[in-house]
């Protein structure tokens, strides 16, 4: 496994043991909102661990909203902007960590003849 995927199956990971945090610490858990925001990581890092092609590619997409979200919550909701921000790393690190194999690809130079 390359070390982009390793880091993109962490980065998606922490994002679920993030989510838990934020949204099953709370009295009661809001179990809809863990379904919503710590599936698709979850099931995304599974994909990425088994080496599905698409994972990643559905990884940077979803990364996106979470991103998204992450600066509404941080602009909106002063108690909450510590979890906004670190949401908001943890997208930029799987966009990146998805993309990574691409670029190499794209930019990484042809083999000298």
């Amino acid at each position: 496994m390359s070390l982009a995927r390793k880091i993109l199956a962490l980065a998606l990971l922490a994002l679920v043991a993030l989510y838990a945090f934020w949204f099953g610490g709370r009295v009661p858990p809001s179990w809809g909102a863990l379904a919503v925001f710590a599936l698709p990581p979850a099931w995304l890092a599974l994909g990425v661990l088994r080496g599905q092609a698409r994972a990643g590619f559905w990884s940077a997409v979803l990364a996106l909203a979470w991103f998204s979200h992450g600066v509404m919550v941080a602009y909106s909701r002063p108690p909450e902007r510590l979890l906004a921000w670190t949401e908001l790393v943890l997208a930029v690190v799987v966009v990146f960590a998805a993309s990574l194999p691409g670029l190499k690809s794209r930019f990484g130079g042809k083999p000298a003849a």
